[in-house]
């Protein structure tokens, strides 16, 4: 919680008649009430709700440039919002200013079937986008589980469940059209599959968590909708069994689409708050796209590297009713995990290490849990070396957040340690940045700060976060 505290401590003030002009310029559009900036001023993470001095709701890349350049001229901070599902704190005004919500560039702008490309305006939602897409042939795979916008997705780099068969947002997104501190609107791009020309400016803005400039249009691949679907369930008799039959899956080559990784806990909450009845082990919940051949080929390689590992015949999720079931369990694993202890203030993190790591990394880390004196689960999309540990803290025990606090620090370091990361896909936000020294070294983060001070002078653009010195 300390990175609150540090950086309210610098707070700007708003000039005079600034909430004047926004109030004059976007009339009900803007709002100062104290409902609307509680909204705005949380998020997903542990932290307390940080607000915002006002909120303009933005309908077009022109209301953004216009927010940018006043902000820019008065020294405003200016934080962007999507859907507000991050986890890290990406989107606390923790020194005040403008929060301009998105959720209004919510049009379609462009399907390229031909192409296999889409342009949405940033506040489209991933399962919007999939709807107004369906009778392409084609869908949009990223799914980071929550209803995240395209925006915030690019901002953050998101990941998700199918990351292991088809990339995350790094992989995907072709082309942006993003709003700089000043004003100014830059596309970074076109929607040709590669190009030689220039920097990479799209991977630039890719991640930047609204540091560097504010995304207001995105072009992002689309994939055929596979002939066959397939999804199964295996159970394990230990955490060791379904880790490593992860590693030699992924090392064998077989192009699943999803393979997720739940621990006991996570099992036993998900069958509590969604209603189902799978059998409480370890387990792995895997789906296969393809042909019928090739989902069938690829089912059965798969099962005999899990049962030479113990692992249980495959339950079978055939019907499009039931895969869709149990991946919406699996998405809401995150409220599923929240109902092990009622009233409970959840706190996330996650790691991302090279597969032949990863069992170290998740029985080091479960052993580590088994210490804890409150609820946890640990799951993830192992199949890219990537796990999540949700803790379920009593907001009223300061020690149990101190305990938090230093499982994670031990997470991170060894996850670094083995060549990992300190986020696979939650972003940095203000949670992870005092791990970015011991991941990046002070020369990457020196050019960091000098990328970020380029683009934003003034540091207006979601001060405090990313980078410790920003």
């Amino acid at each position: 919680m300390n990175a609150i505290a540090q950086f309210q401590a610098r707070r700007r003030d708003i000039p005079a008649g600034f909430l004047d002009a926004l109030k004059a310029q976007f009339g009900e559009r803007f709002s100062v009430a104290n409902s609307v900036r509680e909204h705005h001023g949380s998020d997903e993470s542990p932290y307390e709700p940080v607000l915002p001095d006002g909120v303009v709701f933005a309908q077009s890349t022109e209301d953004v440039a216009w927010v940018a350049r006043h902000c820019h001229q008065h020294g405003v901070p200016l934080i962007a919002y999507g859907t507000g599902s991050s986890l890290e704190g990406h989107i606390l005004a923790v020194q005040g200013g403008i929060t301009l919500d998105l959720s209004g560039l919510n049009k379609v702008v462009a399907v390229n079937a031909e192409d296999l490309t889409v342009t949405v305006q940033a506040g489209v939602t991933r399962k919007q986008l999939n709807t107004e897409i369906r009778d392409t042939g084609l869908f949009f795979p990223i799914d980071p589980g929550a209803d995240a916008s395209l925006g915030g997705m690019a901002a953050t780099r998101a990941s998700g469940t199918n990351a292991v068969r088809y990339g995350t947002m790094r992989e995907n997104v072709m082309n942006l059209k993003v709003v700089m501190a000043d004003g100014r609107v830059v596309q970074t791009a076109n929607r040709a599959r590669k190009s030689s020309a220039g920097y990479d400016l799209t991977r630039l803005f890719v991640g930047s968590e609204g540091t560097l400039g504010i995304i207001t249009e995105v072009t992002v691949r689309l994939y055929p909708q596979p002939e066959a679907i397939s999804a199964a369930v295996c159970n394990f008799p230990t955490l060791r069994a379904a880790v490593q039959s992860v590693i030699e899956i992924i090392q064998m080559g077989v192009p699943v689409a999803r393979v997720e990784f739940l621990d006991l806990a996570a099992v036993k909450a998900i069958n509590a708050y969604s209603k189902l009845t799978l059998h409480e082990s370890p387990l792995l919940l895997f789906e296969f796209h393809g042909s019928p051949a090739g989902v069938r080929e690829q089912a059965q390689t798969v099962q005999e590297i899990t049962s030479g590992n113990g692992g249980t015949a495959f339950e079978w999720a055939e019907h499009p009713e039931d895969r869709s079931r149990l991946w919406a369990a699996r998405h809401n694993a995150y409220f599923a995990g929240l109902h092990l202890r009622p009233g409970a203030r959840s706190t996330t993190t996650d790691v991302c290490v090279p597969i032949s790591r990863l069992a170290d990394c998740v029985l080091e880390t479960a052993a580590d849990l088994e210490k804890a004196s409150f609820p946890y689960t640990m799951l993830g999309h192992v199949g890219d070396g990537n796990f999540h540990v949700q803790m379920m803290l009593d907001s009223g025990n300061p020690a149990e957040w101190e305990e938090s606090e230093r499982i994670n620090h031990r997470l991170v370091a060894r996850a670094i340690a083995m060549d990992g990361t300190c986020t696979g896909e939650h972003g940095v936000g203000l949670h992870k940045m005092e791990f970015m020294l011991a991941e990046h070294g002070q020369d990457a983060l020196d050019l960091m700060s000098a990328l970020k001070h380029a683009l934003d002078p003034d540091n207006i653009l979601n001060p405090g976060k990313m980078i410790p010195s920003a």
